[in-house]
């Protein structure tokens, strides 16, 4: 027993294999087989957006599930090749080498080795916080872009144009206006009737593998009317049998032109992870470990770029059909890559004339799923600051390309936190009749002024960022006229936390007032912030009677008073 609790804390899936339970199959290979199904058409597509044969998609749905399965904490998420991955390599790779090329495909396999190592070394040092800074509105933002980046870059391919491959939805229809006189209406109308299939499965019947019917559909097409001798473009030979093992080629000069691209995309891929876990985790009451699951994604893709695979992630769409078809274990994956493997192995040959056209229509149609309207609706109604960081992201995608788009996105979250840190929230106490609790003066009318005392509550911890802010606000009765007070009481039950510039600026605080007779209390502080004030001497210059447990027990002790006995007088303003 003890033997497999050590092999379960580095292969997770020795938690449920000695106690699988018969009665989980029937949902595991149900779920297996329609996630394996739907996939096959998908990854193909979805490899093609990358830039690389639709073969490298099979690929990377074969090893790195198999790797999954062993390693991954979450029972219900199926891992494989997705859009938005693979389209910011595409973005991050353009200009490198000539898409489809050998020489492309090295370099996105290096990419995938790259993308795995990154999330193998963050998982082991515990560095999935990162992924924080990717606020929900640069993710809502970015994830409206990228459909209709992605949905763009199959415009080609729809109306049989040669466009040069970009991130930049301008330069492609530019492109397109340009070669207007030259569109192929044969790929086009198969093309739009692609859609339309799909759409009408879809609305008659959602559970219907859509992506299959219209690849089935277009590859007989195809084959019966000899579409390839009319100039159609289609898949052409896919190699038949499993991936064969080997090394990417690895050049330092190359692998530093693709760290941007790679930490991109390994962040954006812990992103998901994390999420669809913690998703799933909650609605089956399980638990999900993070940091295993950058390790077990990490080690899907370092692994599958030793055998053509493209990166690997957890798929919204793929993993919400898993759940949904009954999927109890990590198994589902495993009985998943059997499918793509009996592919590999039987079923290549009849890929020969699946019209590219197809694959186009497919990426479009499930591109434009992944635009979530709800979540922009959500920001608009509850935060309209994160809404325009969510339209800043959205925008800056589109026009400035998706690293640019994002990392612009962060900033601006970042910036908004700053700028929210700056102007904390700090408001006047007076105290409510015949208690001992103080509120804020603009927000409760019954609270009341205590005559010569200058009651100040800070909601914020203090930083280098607000102390300047704070230091004005504390000053104010010196600079003001009318107010008359003696003592001014700092609330401190809002501060977490007070840094050395803080603790310095309270120090000057004090020395300020006292030239001008009026002294400084602290209420409420808690243990960390005490800690500074100690550590700092600042318990030393203030005196230690001006320290208190409570804002009450400071205004007594200012009065020299009996606890309760405290008078107040109507509240006051000075002008």
């Amino acid at each position: 027993m003890a033997y497999l609790e050590r092999l379960a804390r580095i292969l997770p899936a020795f938690e449920w294999l000695p106690d699988y339970n018969k009665k989980w199959l029937r949902g595991d290979l149900s779920a297996g087989l329609t996630v394996g199904v739907i996939a096959v058409p998908q990854v193909m597509a979805y490899a093609m957006l990358a830039g690389v044969p639709p073969i490298h998609g099979l690929y990377a749905s074969l090893v790195p599930l198999i790797v999954y399965a062993l390693m991954g904490t979450s029972r219900q998420l199926a891992s494989g090749p997705v859009a938005t991955s693979l389209l910011i390599i595409a973005a991050g790779l353009a200009g490198l080498a000539e898409p489809f090329s050998p020489e492309y495909v090295g370099l996105v396999l290096l990419t995938t080795l790259m993308v795995g190592l990154t999330q193998v070394v963050m998982g082991v040092f515990r560095l999935g916080f990162i992924v924080n800074f990717l606020s929900r509105p640069v993710i809502v933002g970015f994830m409206t872009a990228a459909p209709l980046i992605i949905a763009s870059s199959q415009i080609g391919n729809l109306l049989g144009l040669e466009l040069t491959q970009t991130q930049y939805i301008t330069d492609l229809f530019v492109g397109v206006f340009a070669q207007f006189s030259n569109i192929d209406t044969l790929p086009l109308g198969i093309g739009m009737a692609t859609i339309a299939i799909m759409l009408g499965i879809e609305f008659f019947k959602p559970s219907a593998p859509s992506a299959l019917v219209v690849m089935v559909l277009g590859i007989v097409a195809a084959w019966a009317l000899n579409l390839e001798a009319y100039g159609l473009e289609v898949v052409g030979k896919v190699p038949a049998g499993l991936p064969a093992f080997v090394l990417p080629t690895l050049d330092l000069e190359l692998m530093r032109k693709l760290i941007p691209t790679s930490l991109t995309v390994a962040l954006e891929q812990c992103m998901v992870v994390m999420s669809l876990g913690a998703a799933f985790a909650a609605k089956h009451k399980m638990t999900v470990r993070p940091n295993k699951e950058l390790i077990a994604v990490g080690a899907a893709n370092t692994m599958g770029s030793f055998f053509g695979g493209v990166p690997v992630s957890g798929s919204f769409s793929r993993s919400a059909v898993n759940d949904q078809a009954g999927a109890k274990t990590p198994l589902a994956n495993l009985i998943s890559a059997g499918v793509v493997a009996l592919t590999l192995m039987f079923f290549t040959p009849l890929f020969y004339h699946l019209p590219i056209a197809v694959l186009a229509a497919v990426i479009v149609v499930v591109a434009l799923k992944l635009i979530n309207i709800p979540q922009i609706r959500y920001l608009l109604k509850t935060k309209r600051r994160d809404a325009a960081v969510a339209f800043l992201t959205f925008g800056a995608t589109l026009v400035l390309g998706i690293q640019t788009g994002i990392l612009l996105g962060v900033a601006a979250s970042v910036f908004l936190i700053l700028w929210r840190i700056s102007r904390p929230e700090i408001h006047e106490l007076g105290r409510v009749p015949g208690t001992d609790e103080y509120r804020s003066l603009d927000n409760f009318s019954n609270a009341k002024v205590i005559p010569g005392i200058y009651l100040l509550r800070v909601d914020s911890s203090l930083s280098f960022a607000n102390a300047e802010t704070i230091r004005q606000k504390l000053l104010e009765p010196t600079t003001s006229t009318g107010k008359g007070f003696k003592v001014i009481i700092l609330d401190a039950t809002g501060i977490n936390d007070l840094d050395t510039t803080s603790a310095t600026m309270l120090a000057g605080v004090s020395e300020s007032l006292g030239e001008r007779q009026i002294e400084l209390y602290i209420a409420g502080a808690k243990g960390p912030v005490r800690e500074t004030i100690e550590r700092s001497g600042l318990d030393k210059e203030l005196g230690k009677t001006h320290f208190s447990l409570t804002v009450d027990e400071a205004v007594q002790r200012v009065q020299g008073i009996p606890e309760g006995d405290a008078t107040v007088v109507p509240k006051t303003r000075a002008s």
